[in-house]
């Protein structure tokens, strides 16, 4: 997908270790298989393929070359691809299917984080990423990580996570604090997860929506120091139009892939049996236990389960939607429909998905920008106020659907038509 992809020796020794091995056991896209036959790819082959773009992004952004010396943009180079390798680690079985099953981030115990960032959130069920930063500053990894480069594991997960703290000024160069231009090379609204998952996720899944001028996209990327003098990423006008087709392959992704109603069907019996009385699967707090986790561990563990729910999924037979409503008002109509449906004595599941277009901009990172024109004279411009992307897009869409038992289906169909 990206070519032949190099590698520097000391980055084979951090893609050697188990736990970036692991992810060739964590399906990209969870239950979408069983809709999109072909969507076996894993977190691995993504992994790699968003190292390969953090190293292309790095390039274009730095293209005027403005280090002291070739160590200083090596090891900037080097911590942003190892960012982008390592920035799925933490997710477990079915990618994010089973994160419901972690547990609270306090259990957890993740000590990279700034106290006072997390303190709101300690008794909240943790998330992939706490996972991956835990995993990047505490495991074993964080020894290889240290042994060959000069950084620090926690500069590598300062870049997946804002609420990492770092208490030196590896960033800061020549006066100048590039964590908040890395950090969004590996998430943001132009970030190379994305860049890398929509295309890959297009190809497996042989759905066309996804398939953006990633390499347009990727060497029209640039900088700018904005007023507060934080270094931002920047794109050159002359790929907005690339830009804007990729917010919307995003949503349209997330409709028809990312939402598809048999995936979705499945993630929301995993959720019953995960939340029944008779399940006995949970996510370890415990790293060297959560080493062992994977796709094939928890499917092992529903087939050698009883509960129906279990059951349902390794016999394939899920639950079938009964009413599907599309638009920015849905939400409220499957309240009104669920409540009629379950008034007549039905077994309901309702889902909610929303897709949005607009960005969200982590606390504290800076806005992404166009650039008119080249050099110091170029004239900046905020993102979603060069484009009419976002306004066009404002409103949340809502896919909202219920699903009934298959048996079930025409009665309740027969039901919702009478109201």
């Amino acid at each position: 997908m990206h070519g032949a992809i190099t590698v520097a020796q000391p980055e084979i020794a951090v893609i050697d270790h188990r736990f970036v091995q692991r992810l060739r056991g964590i399906g990209q896209l969870g239950f979408s298989h069983l809709a999109f036959p072909g969507a076996t790819h894993t977190r691995y082959c993504h992994s790699l393929g968003a190292m390969q773009l953090a190293g292309r992004a790095f390039d274009a952004c730095f293209r005027d070359d403005p280090f002291d010396s070739p160590a200083h943009r090596t090891a900037y180079r080097q911590c942003v691809r190892l960012a982008a390798l390592c920035h799925d680690l933490g997710h477990p079985p079915l990618s994010h299917a089973a994160e419901f099953a972690m547990p609270n981030l306090k259990a957890l115990g993740v000590r990279a984080y700034a106290s006072d960032k997390v303190a709101h959130r300690l008794e909240t069920r943790a998330s992939h990423e706490d996972y991956t930063v835990a995993i990047l500053t505490q495991s074993s990894l964080a020894d290889v990580i240290s042994r060959n480069f000069p950084f620090t594991p926690q500069h590598v997960a300062a870049l997946v996570s804002h609420e990492v703290t770092v208490e030196d000024d590896f960033f800061v160069h020549r006066g100048f604090d590039l964590r908040g231009l890395l950090s969004q090379l590996i998430s943001s609204d132009l970030d190379v997860d994305r860049l890398d998952y929509l295309v890959r996720d297009s190809y497996f899944t042989g759905a066309r929506y996804g398939q953006v001028d990633v390499n347009w996209l990727v060497s029209n990327m640039s900088r700018h120091v904005d007023q507060e003098g934080r270094v931002a990423l920047a794109l050159n006008r002359a790929a907005l139009y690339a830009f804007d087709d990729f917010m919307i392959a995003r949503f349209h992704m997330f409709v028809m892939v990312y939402f598809h109603q048999r995936s979705v069907a499945y993630e929301e019996m995993l959720k019953r049996y995960m939340n029944s009385a008779a399940c006995g699967y949970h996510l370890p707090s415990d790293l060297g236990a959560y080493l062992e986790t994977d796709d094939a561990h928890l499917m092992a563990h529903l087939r050698a389960s009883n509960d129906p729910w279990a059951r349902r999924i390794i016999e394939q037979r899920p639950y079938r939607v009964v009413w599907e409503g599309r638009g920015p008002t849905e939400g409220a109509e499957l309240d009104a429909h669920q409540h009629t449906l379950t008034s007549a004595g039905f077994d309901v599941i309702a889902v909610p998905g929303h897709g949005v277009v607009y960005g969200q901009r982590k606390p504290g990172a800076p806005h992404i920008y166009v650039l008119d024109g080249d050099g110091d004279t170029a004239r900046a411009v905020p993102v979603d106020e060069a484009t009419a992307i976002f306004s066009r897009y404002q409103d949340e869409r809502c896919v909202a659907r219920l699903y009934v038992e298959e048996r079930d289906r025409q009665a309740a169909r027969e039901v919702l038509a009478g109201a």
